[in-house]
Parts: structure tokens; sequence; C-alpha cells
């Protein structure tokens, strides 16, 4: 990130001039999202600020726990929201991420958009982008030393959760020494490390083990055995009383067969739209590959959404990663 200090710098100025603002994620939040949420919310309610949290889809039951999580408005739930000037990203790798929450931006808005993903172009007024933190709840935990707050219990869980949630707990390539000095001191004010681990690594619903056993009936590998995916459907969530949540870490299943380059896991909506979710062990750039279907993220995870029936979104997807793989082989 450029000018490190500077961005700091500015993200606070951001926060302690301004009053009433928005805070928002991305949508289909995952732990990263809403911890950065609900940390944001924190700041603002020690600076004395008011603040509207909000995101597009419901959280996540799992995050339930975390500080004033139950106090994120939603999509599904908004009429009495307003237009807001002073608007706060949190973990949106580009604009179109924010969802319908963007009506709720007033034409004069002054945005802090503050992400780790590669792949986002500063689209904020103010911009805290460190592409090389593991986490969105990094960069906040990063803003809080340097407005000179420390988080309480409450808060260090809520910063931990998005640190573990988003690094695989501390076992992807993006856990680094200065994550784990984060997480420790967070371990310190007061964050459970292993009744978090155990609630949001270890634990299943059944609709969860449900889509898990559905999804690996249809296991699918290209040729060279280099790509790996699988496909459900809204009736499998139906069928199975699974909710999107239940889908998280489906991906990983093709990824972690050995000789697997690129794990996929394709979902398809009622609309035909189809969600693609990607995961890469390393050789193929999947950021690159999601901007081709106007998606993005990080290098070895990332998402986009096609408009196309499912057999059509599969088979687009995979021209496009045999491509890069075959570039690379020549």
């Amino acid at each position: 990130m450029n000018d490190r200090s500077g961005q700091f710098e500015a993200a606070a100025r951001f926060l302690r001039e301004r009053d009433d603002f928005l805070v928002v994620a991305h949508v289909q939040p995952d732990g990263d999202a809403i911890s950065s949420t609900v940390a944001i919310g924190w700041l603002l309610d020690r600076l004395g600020k008011r603040f509207t949290m909000y995101n597009d889809g419901p959280v996540p039951s799992r995050l339930s726990y975390l500080w004033r999580s139950g106090d994120i408005a939603t999509a599904a739930g908004d009429g009495g929201m307003k237009p807001f000037k002073h608007v706060v990203t949190v973990d949106c790798a580009d604009f179109g991420r924010v969802g319908e929450a963007a009506k709720w931006f007033a034409p004069d808005r002054e945005l802090l958009n503050i992400d780790h993903h590669a792949t986002n172009d500063g689209f904020g007024t103010v911009n805290l982008l460190d592409f090389d933190a593991a986490a969105t709840a990094q960069i906040v935990f990063e803003l809080m030393n340097a407005m000179g707050l420390t988080p309480d219990a409450e808060m260090a869980t809520a910063l931990y959760t998005g640190l573990m949630t988003d690094t695989g707990g501390f076992r992807y390539s993006n856990t680094s020494p200065r994550v784990m000095e984060i997480a420790s001191s967070l371990l310190a004010a007061g964050a459970d490390g292993a009744a978090l681990a155990e609630r949001l690594l270890e634990r299943m619903t059944m609709g969860q083990m449900l889509m898990i056993q559905r999804a690996l009936s249809r296991l699918a590998f290209s040729d060279d055995g280099k790509i790996g995916w699988l496909w459900v459907t809204a009736d499998d969530l139906t069928e199975t009383g699974a909710s999107n949540e239940d889908l998280e870490g489906l991906v990983n299943y093709p990824r972690n067969i050995e000789g697997v380059e690129v794990g996929l896991l394709f979902k398809q909506f009622a609309d035909e739209g189809v969600k693609v979710s990607f995961r890469s062990a390393g050789l193929v750039d999947v950021a690159a590959v999601a901007q081709q279907f106007g998606g993005g993220g990080h290098i070895r995870a990332s998402g986009c959404r096609i408009a196309a029936p499912l057999a059509e979104a599969i088979e687009r997807v995979l021209a496009a990663l045999r491509a890069d793989l075959e570039a690379k082989r020549s």
C-alpha cells in the first residue's frame, strides 16, 4: 500500500470530522465483512458519532454473537432508511459489491473505502487499502491503533473472528507474522480463540452436511485433473433446508485434492444467474480470471456472477481457466 501512514491519517480525519455515517460491507457477507462492519461501528461509537450499519443480506446466524450484529439493518427491513452523505464501505473489492445498499448513498456522498482485495480500484473519496493485509479486520485493527483506541473483549472477539475466517483458521498463505502478532494481542484482550474456532471452523448444521453430500455427488474434473468443480442449485437449498451460509467452504473440497490447481463452486440461482467461487492452489491468479467475468477478489480466492444458464457458465469459466493454464505451460 502506497503512503501507508498518509492513508491512515486521511481515514482518521474522515471519521473524526464527520457525523451520521452509513457503514456497509459486501453482499452475502462473510466473517470478515460482518466483523469489519461492527468494528467500524464500535470505533464510531467510541468517537461519539451517529451511525447506521447496513447489509443487503442477513447476518449469518453463526456470527450473531458479534457486537451489535443484531443492529445491522438489511434490505428486508430498510423501510426507515434515508440517504446518507457519509459512507464507510468495508471489505468491498469493488463498488458493485455494496449491492442495493448504494440506493442509500446520497448523490453528494463522501465515501471512505477500507479494503484488502487486490482488485479494489480505489472507488472512495478517501481510500484505506492494504493489499498485503490478510483481512479487512486487520486494517481496521491498525486504524484503531492509529487513532489511539484499544479494543475491549467484545471488539477483540470481532476482530479475531475476521482474521481467523479470512485466513482459514490461520492456515492460508496470508497468515503473516503481523497477523499472528495481532491475533496474540486480541487473545490477550479477551478473545476466546478455542471457542471461536469450534463455532466457526468445526461446528456444522444438518443443512450444511446435506449440501456437502449432495454437492460431492456431482464432483467433476477437467481431463488433466487440474480443475475440479461442484455445482448446486436454489432447489438444493430448499430441499435440504440449507441456507446460503451453509455453502461456505464447499469450494475447498475440489481445491484440496492433490493435483488440482483450481477448485470451483457454481451456485445456480432461480433467475438463471450463476455465482462462481474460485480457489487456487497458487499457480493460477483466480482474481484475474474472475475479473474477466466482472468479478474479483484475491489471487487465491475470488468470485464472480455470470448471467447465463448453469451449463453455459461452467463451460465459459472452464474455457478461461484452461486458457490460463495452457499459457503457463507454453
